[in-house]
Formats: C-alpha cells, sequence, structure tokens
C-alpha cells in the first residue's frame, strides 16, 4: 500500500523581496529616469549659462549693475522642468509598470509599497545631486557669471544648504505623489476620471480663490505664508504628498488593469 504524499504548498516570499521586486519593476530601464533628465537638465544649463554670460557682457560692469543682475538671475526657473517630469515619470509607472507588476504575482500592497520606496530613493537622489549642483554654483560665484539654476530663489537662497536639501527633496516627493495619484486615477476610471478629477479640483481652487477674495482673506494668507517660510511651506507640502500616496493605494486597491 503505497503512502499518500501531501502536497508541499511554497513558503511566502518576505515582504522586503516582494517590495524589492517591485523597485527593480520601476529601474528595469534606468535611462528614463535617470539619463533623460540629467542630458536635458544639461542642456538647458549650458542654454541658460550662454543667456547669462550674454546678459552679463551687455550689462555695466560697476559693482551696483553686477549686483542688480545676479539678483535677477536669482529668479530662474530653468531647473523647475525636471519636477513636471518626475510627475510624468509617476504616472507612467502607475499606468504601465502595475499591470506587470500584478502579472509577476505581486499584490497590490506590495506594488504600492515598492512604487513609494522608489519614489522616496528617486527624492532623495535628485535632491542630493541638487545639493551638491548648488555648492558648485556657489563656490564658482554662479559659475562664473552670477548665474542661478541650483541656488534660485524657490529653493530658499538665503536658507543653509540643508534647509535647501530638504525643499527640493519635499518637492520632488510632492511631483511623484502628485503623478502616481493622477495615474491611479487613469489605470482605475481612465479618461473619464481624469477629466472628471481635474474639473472637480478646477472647481474647488477658483471656489477658494473666490472665497479669498470675497472675504478679503488675501492678506492673512500672505502674512500665514510669509510666518512660515520656504521650509514650513515645503513641510506642508509633505501632508499633500501623503494624502496623494494614500489616495492612490485606496484606489489601486480596486483597480483592474486594462489594455
Amino acid at each position: 500500500m503505497s503512502a499518500m504524499t501531501m502536497p508541499i504548498t511554497p513558503a511566502p516570499r518576505p515582504l522586503t523581496r516582494r517590495v524589492s521586486n517591485v523597485v527593480r519593476l520601476h529601474l528595469a530601464n534606468p535611462f528614463t529616469i535617470l539619463g533623460t533628465p540629467l542630458i536635458v537638465l544639461g542642456l538647458i544649463f549650458a542654454v541658460n549659462w550662454m543667456i547669462w554670460w550674454i546678459i552679463r557682457t551687455a550689462a555695466p560692469s560697476d559693482p551696483q549693475s553686477v549686483a542688480d543682475v545676479s539678483a535677477g538671475f536669482q529668479y530662474s526657473g530653468a531647473s523647475l522642468w525636471i519636477f513636471v517630469y518626475m510627475m510624468v515619470v509617476a504616472i507612467q509607472a502607475m499606468n504601465l509598470t502595475f499591470s506587470f507588476a500584478l502579472g509577476f504575482s505581486s499584490t497590490r500592497r506590495d506594488f504600492l509599497l515598492g512604487t513609494g520606496v522608489t519614489f522616496v530613493g528617486l527624492a532623495a537622489l535628485y535632491a542630493g545631486a541638487y545639493a551638491l549642483l548648488a555648492a558648485i554654483e556657489t563656490w564658482t560665484n554662479g559659475w562664473g557669471v552670477g548665474g542661478a539654476m541650483f541656488t534660485s530663489f524657490y529653493f530658499g537662497v538665503d536658507d543653509p544648504w540643508w534647509l535647501r536639501l530638504f525643499h527640493v527633496f519635499a518637492l520632488f516627493l510632492f511631483f511623484l505623489a502628485a503623478g502616481s495619484s493622477f495615474g491611479s486615477i487613469y489605470v482605475r476610471w481612465k479618461a473619464r476620471g481624469i477629466i472628471l478629477f481635474f474639473s472637480l479640483l478646477s472647481i474647488a481652487i477658483m471656489g477658494a480663490i473666490a472665497l479669498a477674495t470675497v472675504t478679503g482673506s488675501w492678506p492673512g494668507v500672505g502674512e500665514f505664508f510669509a510666518a512660515i517660510g520656504f521650509t514650513g511651506a515645503y513641510a506642508l507640502s509633505l501632508i499633500v504628498s501623503l494624502v496623494a500616496g494614500v489616495a492612490a493605494y485606496l484606489i489601486l486597491r480596486r483597480a483592474t488593469p486594462r489594455s
């Protein structure tokens, strides 16, 4: 009489391994999230340097004029495009990678955790790169022409380097989190969901603007942001990023990838 053998159930993979598999899936094409933005950033820097050089050459050389030109360069938004690019990367990650992850036996929770780890890592990596380039920009007196691309006004030019590092990190995280929520909406509800979401968002923003205008609250709003400064504003953006990440998770819990 032969002995009956019980089927052996494979042990579940550890959570860290499942999450790392999703991270590797996001980084399968590193050129998209590392190579392309750095190349474009280099091209934008080259164009801006030429503009700075032309302006500096054409402007008077007295100390006051040089100081005025350098102060004007502080409001350059040349490096802000990469944040929008990261939002697009996040949208594509949710829209294209989600179905692949489920196909490789990843759960929705694994996918969201791996995506969060990837986005936090990207934000930290680019924030570190910006901090390094800002240090070089300061050391070279604006690349020799008084320019400001990585130490611009929007990053808190008068703040110490570690605060500017936090500002850039929070800004990258905000755009990545926003992209993840937009991508999740598209995965679940497609174009109709995106149209409805932005319609409601536009109505909410216009309603808030109208309310502040009617009640005369704009001076109070300005005083509030002046009081908290750049650091406080970027810290508040972390709350928005957290809400966007949680929303992406709740939306994808019931999402079914479709071609």
